[in-house]
């Protein structure tokens, strides 16, 4: 039988390859690889297609997060509440910015971070707070936002998973003071290399982010302050602007892949499916499931999730783990002086998470070989022990 992977890209290739080879080879033939009017036509179409003024094309992710910081002047002496279960890159940019991450636990069954914990977090060095809307789903923002106004707080929308969701009929990225995208390959709008892209309503903003990202420069050779190479390239534009107008139908597939696990393991004993707020719609870049052991001990060794992997593994389904250790707990933030046990369901779920194969072109073949071999994974362990 062929292997069920977590990801599978090049079936997305084999249905929009002839475009994209066409339009790759008009970009190199013109010689014009660095900005220009493909860069700048892709930030309209995605400005307009989030629902914001402005777009700002960068060159990941993680550096739409460093422009957002940086244009709202925040630096040493500054915190910013974030999330400890998301990838590294949310907290990584605060301090690369010199300001401290300041960790809230999570809601355990949509993952992110609960928005009743904020205001015990929030002190005069506050200066912002930075939600990630974890696996395409988004935080209630809403709440946050009122928390947020009421405290004269920035809010930098971490959207690197979520192109696309919404939150009551708002798309995230438009919400908050800013929001932050990746184009990384595996991320439902997915360039072919690194990409990323920071949208937002102020002008002003989008001015200086426009400054940083060119090193500082104002005009050119004349700068203003120390900035960045960070440019999303041409080529890597006009990948994005095609993959765009596929992008709805893609999330609507792997809202369709979504329903069905649920439906089919939201029963199960010892699986945990995840949880999608009334007032969102999300886009699961990952559809995560958590594996609840009640006596850890007991299971057939040391970590029951890992153990379910491994098996997984062995019948040819594929599957990743995201993240297996919060935040707050790594090495890099020791000086933090967090405790293990001070964010109690973070370190829970990062012992029980599993994300299962999620692409908008898994096959229904595959999906059922996933839930079937689950519950013989299961069925297996109910045995050894």
């Amino acid at each position: 039988m062929n292997n069920v992977p977590p990801l599978d890209l090049t079936r997305q290739y084999a249905q929009i390859g002839d475009e994209i080879t066409a339009a790759v080879q008009k970009v190199l033939a013109s010689g014009g690889y660095v900005g220009g009017p493909a860069v700048k036509s892709f930030e309209r179409e995605f400005a307009d297609y989030i629902g914001v003024s402005e777009c700002v094309g960068c060159n990941s992710g993680t550096d739409a997060l460093i422009l957002a910081l940086r244009a709202l002047k925040i630096g040493p002496g500054d915190e910013v509440i974030t999330t400890p279960f998301t990838f590294f890159a949310s907290a990584e940019t605060i301090s690369a910015v010199g300001a401290t991450p300041v960790f809230v636990d999570i809601d355990s069954e949509t993952f992110n971070l609960d928005v009743e914990l904020l205001e015990a977090a929030i002190t005069d060095k506050t200066k912002a707070i930075m939600p990630v809307h974890i696996f395409g789903q988004p935080v209630d923002m809403t709440r946050l936002m009122e928390i947020a106004t009421r405290h004269n707080l920035a809010v930098i929308e971490d959207c690197a998973q979520s192109v696309g969701a919404q939150w009551q009929s708002r798309k995230v990225g438009s919400i908050g003071h800013v929001g932050c995208f990746s184009f990384y390959p595996t991320k439902n709008l997915g360039a072919c290399g690194d990409g990323g892209a920071v949208t937002t309503n102020d002008p002003a903003l989008a001015a200086s982010m426009r400054v940083l990202k060119e090193h500082g420069q104002s005009s050119r050779y004349f700068y203003e302050e120390i900035g960045y190479n960070s440019r999303l390239d041409a080529l890597q534009a006009v990948i994005l602007s095609i993959k765009l107008r596929y992008l709805d139908s893609w999330n609507v597939q792997r809202q369709e892949k979504a329903a069905l696990y649920t439906e089919f393991l939201s029963r199960v004993p010892g699986v945990a499916v995840p949880k999608e707020l009334p007032e969102a719609k999300g886009v699961w870049n990952q559809y995560t499931i958590r594996l609840t052991s009640p006596e850890e001990a007991q299971n057939p060794s040391g970590n029951f999730r890992d153990w379910m992997r491994a098996q997984l593994q062995e019948a040819g389904i594929g599957s990743m783990v995201y993240y297996p250790l919060p935040l707050h707990l790594q090495p890099v933030y020791k000086s933090l002086a967090y405790q293990a046990g001070q964010l109690p369901k973070a370190e829970q779920v990062c012992r029980e998470v599993l994300s299962l194969p999620m692409f908008p072109e898994l096959s229904r073949d595959q999906q059922e070989r996933t839930i079937y071999g689950l519950k013989d994974c299961l069925a297996k362990a109910d045995r050894i022990r």
